[in-house]
């Protein structure tokens, strides 16, 4: 009988086939024994890179009873995991941001000292992005209470910093002009993605991640990523005419890249940004257009056509404290979203008549 290999930390066992196979136990870290065959010289060295990996993460893990600890506690949360990638994205930021005191023991933690990183913050990061830190500490504080981590939210007490006077809006409405230039001179396949975010008011992420399921004859329906909250955004004629002209492709998303497969957001940003600078440096727009802005844009101009602010928000799938409700796929919904839409339309196409677009197009 052959005697079986051992080596601490490893499983080495033989499948359902009978053929070895071989992991680490802590990482669940295979093995290619195809590679590094079982017994070899290889096999032994492997074993010892991939432990000597797993040791050195461990003496960098969160320590129990730590900041660190929260931090790595909050993000096993099951409301962590039901946040949108964005926002998932922004607090691992903050949680680098954090990295340096991650040993800070919880019982040093004080509203003070909450607000000296919130300074620091925005003194290295700025204003808006040292907030970021303080709404993440709050989270972070707010789901270690219950389990007995922490006795407080000591960042509700912090003051988030106000945006300095001197600061241009971040993600400003689009003008006219911009609008007509953007989809007189995109690619067809980035021209029929702003199209569809100008015409619905859909936040970019969102829109990109639109299938073709989610459109029930002349309706959109979608779930804003950001809030959970259910859209029923009705398809105008302009936006109709964008989607008729689009390239064919065979993606289950409504757009799609130029091979036809479906937009990452950070594929479909970075052509956007070198397609923006393009027209920056002619002068054809003007700094500070962002995707986002295309959402302030319809709320913008929906406002300024005289409509409710419940309206704005059903159609862009806005929560308020006042009228916090999750919205069912009901007609209901889509004929009030509709009446929204014809009032988007009708000012679109007025401020539109007076604007010459123009003719000569440049892929990004």
């Amino acid at each position: 009988m052959m005697t079986r290999i051992r080596v601490k930390g490893f499983k080495i066992f033989d499948d359902r086939h009978g053929k070895p196979r071989c992991y680490h136990r802590a990482t669940g870290h295979k093995i290619d024994l195809e590679k590094t065959p079982l017994g070899s010289a290889e096999f032994f060295a492997e074993c010892a890179r991939i432990a000597a990996i797993a040791e050195a993460r461990k003496a960098h893990a969160p320590k129990p009873g730590t900041l660190g600890g929260l931090v790595n506690a909050y993000f096993q949360t099951e409301h962590f995991g039901n946040l949108a990638d964005a926002t998932k994205r922004d607090y691992r930021k903050c949680a680098d941001f954090l990295h340096p005191i991650r040993d800070t023991p919880v019982s040093a933690i004080t509203t003070p000292l909450v607000s000296g990183i919130h300074d620091k913050a925005s003194g290295k990061i700025g204003w808006r992005r040292a907030n970021m830190v303080r709404t993440f500490l709050s989270q972070v504080f707010r789901y270690a209470i219950p389990k007995g981590l922490i006795d407080r939210d000591y960042a509700a007490g912090v003051i988030p910093k106000p945006r300095p006077k001197d600061r241009p809006y971040a993600n400003r409405p689009w003008t006219v002009e911009e609008r007509t230039v953007v989809l007189d001179r995109a690619a067809p396949h980035v021209r029929v993605a702003i199209a569809l975010i100008m015409n619905t008011g859909l936040d970019p992420s969102d829109a990109l991640k639109l299938t073709r399921r989610q459109i029930d004859h002349d309706t959109i329906w979608g779930v804003r990523g950001k809030t959970g909250e259910e859209v029923a955004i009705p398809i105008g004629p302009t936006l109709q005419a964008a989607l008729d002209a689009a390239p064919a492709h065979d993606a289950v998303t409504i757009l799609a890249t130029s091979t036809g497969k479906p937009w990452t957001y950070n594929g479909f940003s970075t052509v956007w940004h070198r397609f923006k600078k393009k027209l920056e440096a002619e002068d054809a727009v003007q700094p500070g257009l962002t995707l986002k802005g295309l959402r302030h844009t319809v709320a913008t101009t929906l406002r300024e056509a005289g409509l409710e602010e419940r309206q704005i928000a059903d159609l862009l799938g806005q929560k308020t404290p006042s009228m916090a409700r999750h919205y069912s796929r009901s007609a209901n919904l889509a004929d009030r979203n509709r009446i929204t839409m014809e009032a988007l339309e009708k000012e679109n196409e007025r401020r539109s008549k007076v604007v010459k677009p123009f003719k000569k197009t440049v892929k990004p």
